[in-house]
């Protein structure tokens, strides 16, 4: 087996069987293959739905390092990414990434990423109540934030 699968594996374990959260564990590595950060779903112990094992291993590596870039790092996963996670890897510069089980295993085991996958392709609208409203208040800031040359990640 990978040795970083391995940790990403052992972390979901651990994190499952101290009741922390789902069967999920990730790690970071540097292109040296020195370990940066690893963690696992965090989502039951910090009552949190967005701490999941790619989430709070992209956490730890960001504070770690000091950078919301981690575009030189390579992601070992336990699982497919769900959307969420997917989104944070895509947002955190992170082009590379290694993962075991597959989004239909996790639903296997009652994990519902199939709602959102499908909910992203056009189906499943009612997952959602999704409205616009005072778009033209909301776009002042915008605005300002362009004007004052805001930081773009």
């Amino acid at each position: 087996m990978n040795e970083y699968m391995k940790i990403a594996k052992d972390m979901s374990l651990q994190g499952f069987k101290n009741k922390e959260g789902g069967p999920f564990g990730a790690i970071i590595v540097d292109k040296n293959g020195n370990i940066v950060a690893k963690g696992n779903n965090r989502v039951l112990c910090d009552l949190d739905p967005t701490a999941h094992a790619e989430i709070t291993t992209i956490r730890e590596a960001c504070k770690k390092l000091k950078t919301y870039d981690l575009s030189n790092y390579i992601l070992y996963t336990s699982c497919e990414p769900c959307p969420m996670c997917l989104s944070a890897i895509i947002w955190a510069n992170i082009k590379e990434v290694y993962y075991g089980c597959t989004k239909e295993d996790a639903g296997n085991i009652g994990f519902r990423d199939d709602i959102i996958y499908k909910y992203l392709e056009g189906k499943n609208k009612d997952l959602i109540n999704l409205k616009q409203m005072d778009r033209d208040e909301c776009i002042k800031v915008f605005e300002e934030y362009n004007k004052n040359n805001g930081t773009i990640y």
